[in-house]
């Protein structure tokens, strides 16, 4: 049955348009902040099945809006690691509890936010050297196995891609792409393990009309708000979930280990 929480929707909704706008116009790494969000009301294994359907559809749209302009040399470094990490993801499943996963989750939004923030304070930020083609495979692991528990892949893309010679444009075709394959392959991973239940689905339908207005509107945006400003506002949500999650989990493994 559809899940019918008022106050779910007022953090779903929220979460959904989150993601899209930083799928459709800004690289998707932003999108960590959804399942956080929806965490706060339902457990984050629930949310990130929630949401596993809707990013498959956002990622349609993502995929057109920018056709053709992704690069393949660098996706045929990274998606097969990604695999790797989706693998890691679904052997670990069994052993995380719904606790441990708000800590992972938290512990994941807190980590990129100071990652931001101290490369914003450093200076000569914009003189980062090029990572080489090596740092490919551990970069796509990482994400292949945090977009498996949180959808959280996008940081640890982002820090590998931001420091490859792409364009902006390039940049977000090239993420779009990469996670348009690690979220249709994790449907059979999400099937297998239970996640795809008739009331997920249903509430992923219902949530499903916003998914391309968040793209759109990211779309929208990407030619008119400076990443600066999206990044801080959104970073600065992802610290506050981050660290709230992080509290819950801690006290929710103490209080199941005491």
């Amino acid at each position: 049955m559809l899940i019918t929480d008022p106050w779910f929707y007022a953090a779903a909704i929220p979460a959904v348009l989150i993601f899209g706008i930083a799928k459709g116009g800004f690289g998707g790494g932003l999108g960590a902040a959804a399942v956080p969000l929806m965490a706060l009301v339902i457990s984050p294994v629930q949310a990130a099945a929630i949401l596993l359907p809707i990013l498959c559809l956002m990622d349609i749209v993502t995929l057109w809006a920018y056709r053709g302009k992704w690069d393949l040399g660098e996706l045929r470094l990274l998606l097969p690691a990604s695999i790797v990490g989706i693998a890691i993801g679904t052997w670990s499943f069994e052993y995380l509890s719904a606790d441990a996963i708000r800590l992972c989750v938290g512990i994941v939004a807190v980590a990129f936010t100071l990652h931001y923030i101290v490369n914003r304070l450093r200076p000569g930020t914009g003189d980062l050297p090029e990572l080489p083609r090596g740092a490919a495979a551990p970069a796509a692991a990482v994400a292949g196995f945090t977009s498996f528990i949180a959808h959280a892949g996008g940081p640890p893309l982002n820090m590998y891609l931001l420091r490859r010679p792409l364009d902006r444009t390039g940049f977000v075709a090239t993420t779009a792409v990469f996670f348009a394959i690690v979220n249709y392959v994790k449907l059979i991973p999400y099937g297998f393990l239970g996640q795809l239940s008739t009331q997920n689905l249903m509430t992923s339908a219902a949530l499903a009309v916003f998914a391309p207005v968040g793209v759109y509107t990211g779309v929208w945006l990407h030619k008119r708000v400076s990443d600066q400003t999206f990044f801080a506002v959104v970073y600065t949500i992802l610290l506050v979930l981050g660290a709230r999650l992080i509290f819950d989990g801690i006290g929710g493994i103490g209080g199941v280990n005491s």
